[in-house]
């Protein structure tokens, strides 16, 4: 059906190279007739023919319009990332300013998506033709596809100043101020930059992130004299404090600044002029001395301001106090349980922390309890504020926790009351992220938009794919736009990972990725990707470990999806790399495709060489048991439970020789946990026959490190399915050691509450102990330095253990008590030979162990001698140098 298409499309690329058609001959006409032609090979599928056959053609006939016009379209239509054919085609026709036809095939570019040359060519024809208004608003277009451009966002900001709307054209003057930056063109940075101290003087924070990605890409030099102009605003409007913090960032970019010296000693001043203290102050800190560290001047003078009468004070002792008054080098200080104290002013600045009359801890002093907690419970914004700005108008909701739970709000009531908060932090344009820490919480005197807290996590976030989710929340913002400088200093950090690289790692393949997926979502973002996925590949070294580094579980997906797509031997690549992925889609696409075959020689594979593919085996026993291809392997059931078996074997054993310790720990949990908890073994018991379960068994009875108490167990439940069962491993096993722990639920709760209350407890105390031991000084003569040390050691070796105890706990199921066998849970009545006695034992675990009452661990020494014992049976225990024959008389359940 193609072949009329062709020949007719042959036949007019003839006639024009016969006839030498020239360009006055073209109008839009012809171009639309040309546009009829694509439709029909696109609904006979002919694209690939029609453009081999125009290729072919401009081989040797390179200005042809129509092989130009075809070939290009057919390009652009399958977004290939080679645009020259168009290119070329457009700049013929502008060179000979056929304006019309230039217009159109602007547009039909733009059909398919944002293309800079197209939208600058557009513009060029708006402009020739008077149409300003339309102009500009492909200039708008351009801006957001050309991340560099500046002149011309310039322009925009100028056009909308001109009209009025200083709204817009603020926001085209901050846009283009960024990228003039990143072009160091300093005149122009500073021009505008006055133009938007004039508009919008207040944004003080935008001008502060604007002046540090000035010093950090022209220079500190350039970044003090556009600082300067704020503090001129800043100290003329009376707003000292954020003078006094420009006049800072000044003098770290240049210590020697003696203007800005001058100016900050002339702030303090204006800002203390009614404290007592205020020229003293000046005069012990040698504020204006050029010979004393500027910085180490202010640290001092803002230690020593602190101290005036009324002000607060903590002591780590005697907790919050207030300055009763100041006379000459003496301090007197009214704390709660010490009042009328006096020391000297040099001993209060390194012994006292200075405190505002809003800070937590004064709140905490002089506030009522029911109030506080009302507040708190109540005012979770107001709360947040409050502890942040207390500690120096940064910290993390752990911080938090540590001032409010549990001296302000009990343990459950903190966790309704820090989900509300982290909702707030996340979502109040009134908080923000610290740039240098992800954890780390401020407050904003202005209100900050989600794309800069965002981008400031970003910038504090140190991981690769931390940064990565944070860019796609970024972009599922509403009112989300690409020419935002924030997100365009984000895309780039993935961008640049694509332009210099010999192997393919994680992070280049990651963000191929996201460019990638970005680019599917907003078109114009991908002039960004001048790379293909088959190159990408090509570079990477060992693909199963790159995968495992990529981190995210969407991204795996990706890639595997990009595999099967664009790499011809994609079914080799998943076969091999399926034990390491383990993801179902792979298997889908593998049976899909018809490779049933070649899955059944993969599972066959797995189980028979289950060392190397020991997750495998495992993620086919959960999984696969029912899919056609998995029958197909014939692997019964009793052989998939002995590999299990197996693998439990070699994660011991590995874990004790301290090989792949975490993977192993892993993979030997999810086997146990099939199983025993879940009953797989229990239940192949139940429903085998004898020569099964000996096999079973004696493959079990190896695992040397296995729990000797889950042996007993499986032993209880055979002889229960079979009373003549005969074990062929003689008598039982002393047992010395026991990896797993039996207790009762009761048991296991006390110990839970133990540990969170040395955690959330006990342990911030102690930390607070430690902090302010610190502050005392000399750590070699410091017994209250000491003392918390050691209880710090303390503390963590109790939590390290009950971490450990809670770890291995497996708690006991009551309903599972055999009383056939003296068994964890059993009260025991034993008869005592010697003396014609019975005594009477509840056998329990240690947790439980109460000797006195005759409850005994099932790992105690007696314990474990009566371990699998039935009524009637007879043995000896050792009592120091004495033995004693006890008989079995009674076993009954005990009550949990």
């Amino acid at each position: 059906m193609s072949e009329a298409l062709l020949k007719n499309v042959q036949e007019m690329l003839n006639e024009e190279k016969w006839t030498r058609s020239t360009l006055s001959n073209y109008s839009t006409n012809q171009f639309k007739d040309m546009d009829v032609i694509l439709k029909e090979a696109q609904e006979k599928k002919a694209y690939d023919e029609l453009k081999n056959l125009c290729d072919e053609h401009l081989v040797h006939t390179k200005t042809s319009i129509i092989a130009l016009y075809l070939s290009g379209m057919i390009a652009l239509s399958r977004q290939l990332i080679d645009d020259a054919a168009l290119t070329s085609l457009v700049t013929i026709f502008a060179d000979n300013h056929k304006w019309n036809i230039v217009q159109y095939l602007c547009e039909r570019i733009l059909d398919y998506g944002e293309s800079k040359f197209a939208l600058r060519t557009l513009a060029g024809c708006y402009k020739n033709d008077g149409d300003e208004e339309k102009a500009f608003a492909i200039w708008e277009r351009f801006v957001k596809v050309d991340f560099e451009e500046a002149d011309i966002v310039k322009s925009l900001a100028e056009h909308y100043e001109e009209a009025g709307d200083i709204d817009v054209a603020v926001d085209y003057y901050k846009k283009s101020l960024h990228r003039y930056i990143n072009k160091q063109l300093f005149s122009n940075v500073r021009e505008i930059w006055e133009k938007l101290l004039d508009y919008c003087p207040e944004d003080i924070d935008f001008f502060l992130h604007v002046s540090k990605k000035t010093a950090k890409i022209i220079s500190e030099d350039k970044a003090i004299l556009l600082l300067q102009s704020v503090y001129d605003f800043c100290e003329k409007r009376g707003d000292i404090d954020t003078a006094i913090n420009i006049l800072k960032l000044i003098l770290d970019y240049d210590e020697r600044d003696n203007h800005a010296r001058k100016e900050i000693v002339r702030c303090y001043q204006k800002k203390y002029e009614k404290h007592s203290q205020l020229n003293e102050y000046i005069r012990i800190s040698n504020l204006e001395q050029n010979y004393r560290n500027v910085h180490e001047a202010i640290v001092d003078f803002e230690k020593h301001i602190a101290f005036d009468k009324g002000n607060f004070v903590c002591h780590r002792t005697w907790g919050v106090g207030r300055v009763a008054h100041i006379k000459g080098d003496e301090i007197v200080i009214d704390f709660a349980k010490q009042r009328g104290h006096a020391m000297s002013l040099k001993m209060a600045v390194n012994a006292l922390q200075t405190l505002s009359k809003n800070h937590i801890w004064v709140l905490k002093a002089t506030w009522k309890k029911e109030k506080l907690y009302e507040k708190v419970k109540d005012d979770v914004e107001w709360t947040l504020k409050t502890v942040i700005k207390s500690f120096d108008n940064a910290c993390s909701m752990k911080r938090i926790k540590e001032e409010l739970s549990p001296s302000v709000l009990s343990t459950g009531e903190w966790a309704g009351w820090s989900a509300k908060a982290k909702q707030i932090l996340n979502a109040n344009p009134s908080f923000g992220v610290s740039p240098d820490n992800a954890d780390v919480y401020t407050v904003r005197d202005h209100p900050i938009t989600m794309e800069e807290k965002l981008y400031n996590r970003f910038k504090a976030e140190k991981s690769f794919f931390d940064r990565a989710k944070t860019l796609m929340e970024c972009v599922s913002q509403q009112n989300f736009e690409t020419d935002s400088d924030y997100f365009s200093e984000m895309f780039s950090y993935f961008t640049n990972c694509l332009k210099s690289w010999s192997q393919a790692n994680e992070h280049v393949v990651a963000s191929y990725l996201i460019v990638k997926a970005l680019a599917g979502k907003f078109p114009q973002l991908g002039m960004k990707l001048d790379v293909n996925f088959s190159d990408v590949f090509d570079g990477i070294g060992d693909v199963s470990e790159l995968f495992l580094n990529l981190k995210e579980a969407s991204l795996r997906e990706d890639f595997l999806r990009h595999i099967k797509l664009f790499v011809p031997n994609w079914t080799d690549i998943y076969l091999k790399l399926f034990p390491t992925a383990l993801s179902p889609s792979m298997l889908d696409a593998l049976e899909q495709e018809g490779f049933e075959d070649r899955l059944v020689a993969l599972v066959t594979s797995c189980f028979e060489n289950y060392r190397e593919y020991r997750d495998a085996v495992v993620w086919f026993f959960k999984n696969s048991g029912d899919a056609t291809w998995f029958r197909k392997a014939n692997i019964s059931f009793e052989k998939q439970l002995i590999t299990l078996i197996r693998i439990l074997d070699v994660t011991y054993r590995e874990i004790e020789n301290h090989h792949d310790t975490v993977e192993n720990r892993k993979t030997n949990k999810q086997v146990y946990t099939i199983l025993f908890k879940e009953g797989v073994l229990h239940s192949f018991i139940k429903e085998s026959d004898a020569d099964a379960i000996t096999r079973l068994y004696a493959f079990l009875n190896d695992v040397k490190n296995l729990d000797p108490a889950d042996k007993l167990v499986l032993r209880s439940h055979i002889t229960d399915k079979r009373p003549d069962f005969k074990f062929l491993d003689g008598k039982e096993k002393t047992i010395a050691v026991t990896r797993g722990l039996f207790v009762t639920a009761a048991k296991y709760m006390e110990k839970q509450k133990q540990l969170e209350h040395i955690q959330t407890v006990e342990v911030p105390a102690n930390s607070k102990e430690i902090e302010y031991a610190l502050s005392l000084g000399d750590l070699r003569e410091n017994a209250e330095y000491k003392a918390a040390k050691e209880k710090q050691e303390i503390l963590n070796s109790t939590v390290a253990k009950l971490k450990e105890e809670i770890d291995r706990a497996q708690i006991f199921d009551p309903k599972s008590v055999n009383t056939k066998r003296v068994s964890f849970g059993v009260k025991v009545t034993l008869k005592n030979n010697n003396i014609n006695e019975e005594e009477e034992f509840t056998i329990l675990g240690p947790w439980e162990s109460d000797p006195a009452n005759k409850i005994i661990s099932y790992l105690s020494p007696l314990g474990i001698s009566l371990l699998n014992k039935a009524v009637e049976d007879t043995f000896e225990f050792a009592i120091g140098d004495d033995k004693v024959s006890y008989t079995v008389k009674l076993i009954s359940a005990v009550e949990l």
